[in-house]
């Protein structure tokens, strides 16, 4: 355990000071009363929106990003005002400290913290940097003896990429505010994978499906070993050519391969070879056997935990983050925000000792397993996410100290930790091909494979999931072999065929990106840091821009059309290969192989090699024509546009060939759950049916004498009557009001009287709605009478369906037609039941979504009142805007579940105030402390990424 700093004049304490409080208690257990452990609560200072910024500067060159483009890209930072009281703490802390210990994460999110508190607190003590990659004695012993300077460069790669992300997000989101919708964003990250999403639903809507066939037999061997032991086959080839499968089509639906090399069934080619094949002689043509390896995958990264999390546990990007923080702040993993495969000489030994002890010596190779990672801008600073220790505690040895979440995504860590050094999986793959002649002289040819696994090695561990393969299930048939044990068999050996038989198949198009796939296509193209995907598939979900249907991704119409401003516009930023280049200009910086404030302005202003920086294409943009890029066409005269309220269909006027008039456009709502692939020209006739009934007057209300209309609305068809505006007589007719010096008061505008409406009943549509239809749903909510107390009883229709209601007693009715039939009798009686569910309301569930495979407890979604809300009798999570009912499957509720578990009680508000900023000005990026606070363009030229200049402050005294 490390000695106290100093034992000069002073309390002989040392501050500590990490990120998190969570850490705090076991760090400061491990460390004793010789220090004082303390956590920043994450960053202290960013740059404040420039509506933060002092009067004084709002006009001057940090006005438009708090941040000064024109002299260095000098950054402005505020302390955050709920960072305030914690700033006063820390500073009141280290006067009583003899040394400060910065203990942040190691990543450039933490090396920033570390750098910040620097300046911010401006110690006068000793200074120290060291980084604990696991909550244990051993790891945090081993800290202290690997003491080191503040890493300036990995500093500057982090306020680069703050102030990138600045620049990117206020330069082009307000061109999407202009064009599009207010409240949207750009964002260097988000941009791209909103554009990866819509693409490929735009490959789903130009998809055309193609129909192949061929035959499935069932045979077995006629005599000898294995004789009646039967195995599936395929037929592969007809007359020597190969019969054409799901993967030999083109997403245009047409065949890719060449034709003479290709034979293409369809029905009736199909069902007259299995008729001809009905009594054919089939035997054996040739049998192959291969030997089968299978190695064990890698230890996680940030990415891959999350890519196995979604597919095993469930767990969106999010929780995987949240409980894996936990985890690792508990000393149960090791740090989790890593690019690195790579595991130390310990954790690697733990590994093999582990996997021996459990599952024997042959289970385990003779010599450790060696990873490297393959995604483009890999970092290597830290270990894969592994269990923490240098030996490893089992899931069972944990079970009883963690929650089900933490508990099952340890669980998955742990596996796929030990699997990784163990032996490789060993087994035989064979392939027989089996063939005969039919009546009608065609040759056909079947197949089948099998693999048997002699040896499970790691599986006997852990075995890797997979996402859907685009191509996998075109075939009609699962690609994957798995453990299959064909009879034995030799060449000539002859086959009783049962059952040969013609299948019908259709191509699918690609699938939709789930969260999982998304994050692995991300680090594949080495965009972004996989410890921020989460964050950016919140955001993207947030935006509007993306929901959740089950697992798959989908694009809202907003989506199509700001990624087609950007692709119009702003290619390069949500190009690919540039983003993917940004980050690792990002990386060389951290490396110090690049100079931050030369890279800035090559991307802001351009350069030699890159012309068109930012600021010129948005100074130059011209003018966008905001019509043609919120308008998709749908069919030739059926065009979609996203419209400030939501998308919606449009015909445009045309001429009536009796008057001559233009006649005005039809425009039809799209259903909000409606995805865009699912936009046929079919569909978007039928809703242009609806359209022409939009507006349409019913007829007059025989009381008020007020016209009563039939709308579609964004939420569904409703009918309501219109108020006419009051008439200048009636307004003139208003009493005058008169100020204290009797003259008197402009007229005030009449309170606007709200309308009557109602929701179409299910029973009802737009088109054929009729008057009396109309004032029946109208003279809704209706009033039943008074019980006994005198509290008034009224039936309603509400959002999921009929009700009663009786001060804030409701219960359900069983139809629609209850809400005109239902006497006040018959509602006493309903009242004079028990309450069969809830608290003062006998609703039953909007509906049951089975056990939550986590926690095994039932799950349920009910009407609360605010809205529906989905729970499993202690967790309770409100249905996400952009999801119905009907469209939240037991997959969908057990994920929200986890996230709303993972995320813990929600914080306590704090009073927020204003904040006073300070400019980094003078400052010499040397060692590990930064005096002063401006980084000018002649400091930064002079701080080479070098130690040589720098003082010996980490790691020594005074």
């Amino acid at each position: 355990m490390p000695t106290k700093a100093t034992q000069s004049p002073g309390t002989g304490k040392s501050l500590l000071i990490v990120e998190s409080p969570s850490k705090v208690k076991t760090i400061a257990g491990y460390l004793g009363d010789a220090y004082e452990v303390e956590s920043s609560m994450g960053h202290i200072r960013d740059l404040p929106q420039p509506s933060e910024l002092p009067a004084e500067l709002k006009k001057g060159p940090y006005g438009k990003f708090a941040v000064d483009v024109e002299h260095g890209f000098e950054p402005y930072y505020v302390v955050n005002p709920d960072k305030k009281k914690k700033v006063t703490e820390l500073k009141r802390k280290l006067k009583e400290s003899d040394a400060l210990y910065l203990a942040t994460d190691g990543d450039r999110e933490g090396e920033a913290i570390a750098w910040h508190l620097l300046e911010v607190l401006k110690p006068k003590v000793p200074v120290y940097r060291l980084t604990f990659p696991e909550i244990t004695r051993e790891a945090i012993e081993r800290a202290f003896g690997e003491l080191r300077e503040l890493d300036q460069d990995l500093v500057d790669a982090q306020e680069t990429r703050r102030i990138l992300d600045r620049l990117y997000g206020y330069e082009i989101s307000p061109v999407l505010w202009r064009k599009i919708a207010s409240g949207l964003s750009a964002g260097r990250v988000q941009s791209v994978a909103t554009r990866l999403v819509v693409e490929r639903e735009r490959q789903r809507m130009a998809f055309v499906p193609a129909d192949y066939w061929d035959l499935s037999g069932t045979f077995a061997r006629a005599d000898g070993e294995d004789a009646g032991t039967a195995f599936g086959a395929r037929l592969s080839s007809v007359d020597g050519k190969r019969v054409a499968g799901g993967r030999d089509f083109g997403d245009d639906g047409v065949l890719k391969g060449a034709a003479g090399k290709l034979v293409h069934l369809d029905e009736q080619a199909a069902r007259e070879l299995a008729a001809g094949l009905e009594d054919a002689a089939f035997a054996v043509r040739s049998l192959e056997t291969k030997p089968y390896t299978r190695r064990p995958a890698a230890p996680f990264t940030t990415s891959t935990l999350q890519q196995e999390a979604a597919r095993k546990l469930r767990f969106t990007s999010r929780t995987t983050m949240q409980v894996a923080q936990k985890l690792y702040e508990n000393g149960y993993i090791t740090y989790m925000r890593t690019d690195s495969v790579a595991l130390s000489d310990q954790a690697v030994s733990a590994a093999r000792r582990q996997a021996t002890e459990l599952y024997g010596a042959d289970f385990v190779p003779g010599s450790p397993r060696l990873y490297s990672s393959k995604s483009k801008n890999a970092q290597e600073a830290h270990e894969a996410v592994r269990p923490a220790g240098d030996s490893f505690r089992t899931p069972n040895q944990v079970r009883g100290e963690l929650s089900a979440d933490a508990y099952r995504l340890y669980e998955l860590i742990w596996k796929r930790t030990v699997a990784s050094q163990m032996a490789d999986a060993k087994g035989s793959t064979a392939t027989v091909r089996l063939g005969a002649t039919s009546s009608t002289g065609r040759d056909a040819e079947f197949s089948a494979s099998g693999t048997v696994i002699t040896f499970r090695g790691f599986l006997a561990a852990y075995e890797e999931g997979r996402d859907e393969d685009p191509a996998e299930g075109k075939d009609g048939k699962d690609a994957k072999d798995g453990d299959k044990r064909l009879p034995r068999m030799a060449e000539g050996d002859r086959l009783d065929a049962t059952g040969v038989e013609a299948d019908g198949h259709r191509t699918s198009p690609p699938p939709r990106y789930t969260e999982a796939s998304l994050v692995k296509v991300l680090d594949e193209l080495g965009i972004g840091r996989p410890s921020t995907y989460a964050a950016v598939i919140s955001t993207i979900m947030d935006r509007g821009y993306v929901r959740v249907r089950g697992s798959a991704l989908i694009p809202s119409w907003t989506a199509f059309s700001v990624v087609r401003l950007l692709e119009e516009h702003f290619s390069d930023y949500v190009d690919y290969d540039f983003t993917a280049e940004m980050e690792e200009g990002l990386d060389r910086i951290a490396r110090g192989e690049e100079d931050s404030t030369d890279w800035l302005q090559d991307f802001y202003f351009g350069s030699q090699g890159h012309e068109n920086g930012l600021k010129p294409i948005v100074d130059d943009l011209g003018e966008i024509d905001a019509r043609a890029v919120n308008s998709i066409p749908v069919t030739e005269d059926i065009t979609l546009r996203v419209g400030k309220f939501g998308p919606y269909l449009e015909v445009t006027g045309a001429v009536d060939p009796q008057t001559g008039e233009i006649t005005d456009p039809v425009r039809a709502n799209v259903p909000e759950d409606l995805a865009p692939d699912e936009l046929t020209p079919e569909k978007a006739r039928k809703l242009i049916e609806t359209g022409k009934a939009d507006g349409r007057e019913l007829g007059r209300d025989p009381e008020t004498g007020r016209a009563i209309v039939a709308k579609d609305g964004r939420y569904g068809p409703y009918v309501t009557e219109v108020i006419p505006e009051p008439t200048a007589e009636e307004l003139a007719a208003q009493p005058v009001e008169y100020y204290k010096n009797g003259k008197p008061k402009p007229p005030k505008k009449p309170v606007k009287q709200k309308p009557r409406t109602g929701s179409l009943l299910s029973t009802m549509t737009l088109q054929d709605v009729t008057l009396e239809d109309a004032l029946k749903i109208l003279s809704l909510p209706r009033t039943l009478g008074t019980d006994a107390e005198g509290t008034e009883i009224t039936v309603q229709n509400g959002r999921f369906g009929p009700y009663l209601k009786k001060g804030t007693d409701s219960r359900s009715l069983q139809s629609e037609e209850q809400l005109f039939t239902v006497t006040l009798d018959e509602a006493l009686a309903i009242y004079a039941q028990p309450k069969q569910r809830g608290r003062g309301t006998a609703k039953p569930p909007l509906a049951d979504l089975g056990t939550d495979q986590i926690t095994e407890r039932p799950m349920v979604i009910k009407d609360g009142r605010f809205g529906p809300y989905i729970t499993d009798g202690e967790t309770n999570v409100t249905v996400p805007r952009g999801e119905t009912v009907e469209q939240i499957t037991p997959a969908r509720a057990s994920q929200l579940l986890a996230e709303k578990r993972a995320q813990g009680p929600a914080p306590k508000k704090t009073a927020r105030s204003s904040a006073k900023g300070t400019t980094k000005t003078g400052t010499t990026k040397t060692g590990t402390t930064k005096t002063g606070t401006t980084k000018s363009g002649a400091a930064r030229a002079g701080a080479k990424k070098s130690t040589a200049g720098k003082p010996a402050r980490a790691g020594a005294k005074g």
